[in-house]
């Protein structure tokens, strides 16, 4: 799971250490001894009987009410290209509206153009950008 945060983040131009702290304040923030926390719900995507990928989510109630968040969605490098990201964001909005959820969030990285092209194609709206140059 962590794995490909850590690659995000180092492709953003994040040092190891800093993606380390990062990953290590995420853990501790939404994980205990390990086990996520009552908010998480990780699920497997499946293609019948083969796991293609994971989809992570949780509630950000203590943020806005009826608020969830995709803390990351990993589609196998194999199963790209084939429309599991799509359907995979839509069982997550699907999931989200029965448990009462009315607005679904998310985070994603500058350079994944590919992601970035599914939700905007999705109606997901930029609310930031975030941006940094490292100057040394």
């Amino acid at each position: 799971m962590w794995a490909d945060y850590r690659k995000q983040l180092l492709g953003t131009g994040f040092t190891s250490e800093e993606a380390s702290l990062n990953i290590e304040q995420n853990e501790k923030a939404l994980f205990v001894n390990g086990v996520p926390n009552d908010d998480q719900r990780i699920f497997d995507v499946m293609d019948d009987e083969t796991k293609v990928g994971s989809l992570w989510l949780a509630t950000r109630e203590e943020r806005n009410a009826g608020e969830w968040y995709v803390y990351d969605i990993v589609i196998d490098e194999d199963f790209r290209g084939k429309g599991f990201g799509r359907s995979t964001m839509q069982a997550a909005e699907g999931y989200v509206k029965s448990q009462g959820g009315t607005r679904l969030a998310l985070n994603v990285f500058g350079p994944n153009a590919v992601a970035r092209g599914l939700y905007e194609s999705m109606d997901y709206k930029t609310m930031t950008i975030g941006m940094r140059k490292d100057l040394v």
